[in-house]
């Protein structure tokens, strides 16, 4: 029986399906953690090194789950590290809920220490922000916020003074706050469009001679239904990040990613095509779309504000990706030309054959595509990669293929760097028989590395591949091809990220022989416990954009004749690459 408004709060979520929680403790919420300590036959407490881990580690358990992700932190700092990764989950439309502790309720506004008031300074990232005025009012709050995270796919905030956390379940209730009077239903729709929609939705479709299929976050779980669209509207299959693992990369539909870090043949077949089929997506980089009037357009999307945000469509269904495929699928007329689907698997076949010259190179310093390829193949499949955000997107998107049965995913549209290890955690915490691989770059990573830590203490077999420029490198190509600068701020201090594995207790390995990479990941990928790779990787090796503009290519121009430091590597390392390619 709850006999505090802390055990209330921690059956509630118990009841609400919560299995696990990640955070910090500290001074701010020991009624809640005396409350865990005392219900750990139900819910598991991850300790972590730092709340921002915390944050990502609930995002990320939501991304691999679909299940509420719950993160707890303490008054002042602790809760204020949480913002990184809540945003995280805002941004990429995940059902999260943050727990925090305040001061004494009589002290709040007092300029007492750790005075911080989280549940305003919460406002713009959370969808439900309520602050507990007293112990009956815990179940109330709680079950609104599991609902409405859920509900919605977006972050709820829960806030509650130190001093009520141990105050009797029962005290004060009022005449109206009757007993019992939530519940923790989880109430879900059909999520199907209208018929009418559906039939003009139908009608464009079948009226185009070039469709694309745009398939983002929203389309994972509709592989099939993708696959069998795209065959009927003999349309190619571009992806957004988030929708990497939608259809898998061998599909003949997909001709992969999109935006800067694409194929060649998404971005041709963008530019050519005359209808768009935009599923579960808001991809955020519109120059990347059509042009406005270039393709009629149809979106399936749950979220009916975002109907038309990134492209003016004629036709919005509002629905779950699959249930709407599957309804409008029958509505549509097989396509009898396929040369638009055949030029893009031409395009395709023809930009695998690069990628795999340049994943075969074995000159070093090595290449990072070198690193990238060699895990792909070795990737079990039910594989489970979290990436990080910089130039390691970048090789993940174009050399880790998503074969059947796996999950991929990155910080989406909030790009964020040091998600990687904390989303490798959660996914090892959800699914601790499937193989997790954290793939990230030594600038994301050592902001969390001492996550390793975590990964020790729950003897958790993450293993994490960490590809070593000694650079913030998208950073610096950002400064290059997009403003025409010298790369400035950029370089790193070395880290001997085997060494601290190992100071960590976990294994450590070192590969700089191209020739190598391939057995010492057989052998990383077969050690028992958490494992680091470390792979030394040439700094100067540019994530070119499938097409390079003249705009981009003058900016770069510049950058290198306004005084570059690394300009005459950085020239020869580009102009070798192009000389491959073109021979």
């Amino acid at each position: 029986m709850a006999s505090t408004a802390a055990d209330v709060l921690i059956d509630t979520l118990a009841d609400w399906g919560v299995e696990v929680v990640f955070g910090l403790p500290g001074d701010g919420i020991n009624g809640i953690m005396e409350a865990l300590r005392t219900r750990r036959d139900r819910i598991r407490f991850v300790q972590v090194r730092h709340e921002e881990s915390a944050a990502f580690m609930a995002c990320g358990y939501a991304k691999f789950t679909g299940r509420l992700g719950v993160c707890l932190a303490t008054s002042g700092p602790g809760g204020i590290h949480l913002l990184n990764g809540l945003y995280d989950a805002k941004l990429d439309g995940q059902p999260v809920l943050a727990i925090t502790g305040l001061t004494y309720h009589d002290l709040i506004g007092t300029h007492t220490q750790q005075d911080v008031e989280l549940d305003r300074l919460f406002v713009d990232v959370c969808q439900y922000n309520a602050r507990v005025m007293g112990p009956t009012h815990v179940e109330n709050v709680v079950d609104l916020a599991c609902r409405t995270a859920l509900s919605y796919r977006a972050v709820s905030h829960v806030t509650i003074p130190v001093d009520v956390q141990e105050m009797p379940a029962d005290r004060g209730r009022t005449p109206r706050n009757v007993a019992g009077h939530t519940s923790e239903v989880h109430a879900r729709s059909a999520r199907l469009p209208a018929e009418d929609d559906l039939r003009r939705a139908a009608a464009v479709l079948d009226a185009g001679r070039k469709v694309v299929i745009l398939a983002g976050r929203g389309a994972l779980g509709a592989g099939d239904e993708l696959e069998a669209t795209a065959d009927i509207l003999a349309a190619p299959i571009v992806k957004a990040l988030l929708g990497k693992a939608a259809v898998p990369d061998d599909s003949p539909f997909t001709t992969g990613a999109i935006g800067l870090l694409g194929t060649r043949p998404s971005q041709e077949a963008m530019e050519d095509c005359d209808t768009l089929l935009m599923v579960g997506t808001s991809f955020p980089y519109i120059e990347f779309y059509p042009k406005p009037g270039q393709a009629r357009g149809v979106q399936i999307e749950l979220d009916p504000a975002r109907v038309g945000l990134r492209y003016p469509v004629e036709v919005g269904l509002v629905g779950d990706g699959a249930r709407t495929l599957a309804a409008l699928r029958p509505l549509l007329a097989r396509k009898t030309d396929r040369s638009f689907l055949e030029q893009a698997q031409t395009g395709m076949t023809k930009w695998r054959a690069l990628m795999d010259e340049r994943a075969g190179r074995r000159d070093t310093p090595m290449k990072p595509q070198v690193v990238a390829a060699e895990l792909g193949r070795r990737l079990r499949d039910d594989a489970i990669v979290a990436c990080d955000s910089g130039t390691i997107t970048t090789w993940w998107a174009r050399h880790i293929p998503a074969r059947r049965g796996q999950m991929h995913t990155v910080s989406g549209n909030l790009a964020s760097m040091a998600c990687g290890l904390p989303y490798a955690i959660a996914a090892q915490i959800a699914h601790p028989d499937r193989q997790v691989v954290a793939f990230v770059g030594d600038g994301g990573f050592s902001m969390l590395m001492a996550e390793l830590a975590t990964c020790v203490k729950y003897q958790l077999p993450v293993k994490v591949v960490v590809v070593k420029n000694d650079t913030l490198g998208q950073i610096k190509w950002e400064q290059m091809v997009f403003l025409g600068n010298p790369e400035y701020g950029c370089d790193l201090q070395p880290i001997d990220f085997a060494a601290v594995a190992r100071a960590c207790g976990a294994t450590g390995f070192t590969i700089e022989d191209p020739g190598a990479c391939g057995t010492v990941l057989d052998e990383a990928l077969a050690t028992p416990g958490p494992v680091v790779v470390q792979a030394v990787v040439d700094p100067f090796e540019p994530p070119l954009p499938a097409k390079i503009t003249l705009e981009q290519a003058r900016k770069f121009a510049t950058s290198l004749v306004r005084g570059e430091p690394n300009r005459e590597r950085i020239a020869l390392t580009v102009l070798g690459d192009r000389i491959r390619e073109l021979v």
